[in-house]
C-alpha cells in the first residue's frame, strides 16, 4: 500500500491543499487504486515555501493544485526523486 501524506496546515491550505487532496481523491478513484493507496492528511513537512507539501515514503514534494496529475502519475510509477 502506497502512503501519500498531505499537508493541511494552515499555510499548505492557502496554497490549495483542499484542492490537491480532493485531485489526488479523484485519480484514485478514477484508476481503481483504492487498495493501493491511501491518502492521509497531515500537518506541516516544513516544506510549503513552493506549493502544497507532499510526502511519500521518505521523499517531500512540493505540488500547485494543476500539478496533482503528474506528481500522481511520478508516484506511482516509483519515481520518487525530490521536486
Amino acid at each position: 500500500m502506497k502512503e501519500i501524506h498531505i499537508c493541511i496546515g494552515s499555510a499548505c491550505h492557502v496554497k490549495g491543499s483542499y484542492q490537491v487532496v480532493q485531485r489526488f481523491k479523484e485519480l484514485v478513484a478514477e484508476r481503481g487504486l483504492e487498495n493501493e493507496v491511501e491518502l492521509m492528511g497531515t500537518f506541516c513537512l516544513d516544506a510549503c515555501s513552493d506549493g502544497v507539501a507532499v510526502k511519500v515514503d521518505d521523499h517531500i514534494y512540493t505540488v500547485k493544485p494543476e500539478g496533482v496529475d503528474q506528481l500522481f502519475d511520478q508516484i506511482m510509477e516509483g519515481n520518487n526523486g525530490c521536486h
